[in-house]
């Protein structure tokens, strides 16, 4: 074959080299990251002079870390439900419905993943200043669901274009209503896109910085938000403690999603 890797000769050494390279280049920093969050000095200094959990230890000590933390999971947690159900309904009609300027319409979904964050979050402070909900609960809410729905809307949509409707067609034939059909059926069927919409959702989310900055207020502040205000007053390694269980959940989420998702193929 003409893509056989085993037939590329020296070639393939510098696709290897090139790839163990690029890995090393996104992973270096996520190392150095968790390594810094375990060094002795009171300084953010690499190698480290020696090692501790100290910082871990400060981290679940505090009290306004833990809030932020708290307060990041209930917002991710309520996107989250939120994305889904949204998503899932306006995949149904995105892929199910013929009308008019429906793939303007569903480009006008995604288009928060195309616009510069900054931008759509200056929109959003702009706009939510006005209506009275900067810095709320609802406001943090509302500005992830825009944030997260493309990926919800993109991967039900995916999942319901690779399930054949005949399956739900014949369902409703032998008796079952259309909800029914598409409850004990579809959603089944389509699984694997739920989870995985449910994931990036709350994934994006809880690391979400850029946008909840603008929304942030004195007493409402998610995790990213304060490991961005730390970070520009002190160069403690608590930081890097906290960026460190971030990373840690954001790669045993991914981790999951693989793992479901070739269970639910099989």
């Amino acid at each position: 074959m003409l893509l056989n890797f085993d037939r590329l000769g020296w070639w393939k050494y510098i696709l290897l080299a090139i790839t163990l390279l690029t890995a090393a280049f996104l992973l270096l920093p996520i190392v150095f990251i968790a390594a810094l969050s375990f060094g002795s000095s009171q300084w953010l200094i690499f190698p480290p002079p020696g090692w501790t959990f100290q910082w871990y230890s400060e981290l679940f000590a505090d009290p306004r870390w833990l809030e932020s933390a708290w307060t990041s999971f209930k917002i991710a947690v309520i996107v989250t439900i939120l994305s889904v159900l949204l998503g899932l309904v306006t995949s149904f009609g995105l892929v199910r419905g013929s009308f008019l300027f429906r793939d303007a319409l569903k480009a006008l979904f995604l288009t928060p993943m195309i616009l510069p964050v900054v931008v759509l979050a200056v929109a959003l402070y702009a706009f939510f200043l006005r209506i009275g909900l900067g810095g709320t609960l609802a406001g943090f809410v509302i500005s992830h669901l825009v944030l997260a729905l493309p990926f919800s809307i993109l991967s039900i949509s995916s999942a319901l274009e690779g399930f054949d409707k005949s399956i739900e067609d014949a369902a409703v034939l032998c008796g079952a209503s259309p909800l029914e059909a598409k409850i004990r059926v579809t959603l089944p069927a389509i699984s694997h896109g739920l989870f995985s919409a449910a994931v990036f959702s709350f994934l994006t989310s809880w690391d979400e910085v850029v946008v909840a900055i603008f929304m942030s207020s004195p007493t409402l502040q998610t995790l990213p938000v304060k490991v961005w205000a730390t970070l520009r007053q002190d160069l403690t390694p608590v930081v890097a403690a906290a960026s460190t269980l971030l990373i840690l959940l954001t790669i045993l989420l991914m981790a999951l999603v693989a793992v479901v998702r070739k269970v639910l193929k099989q």
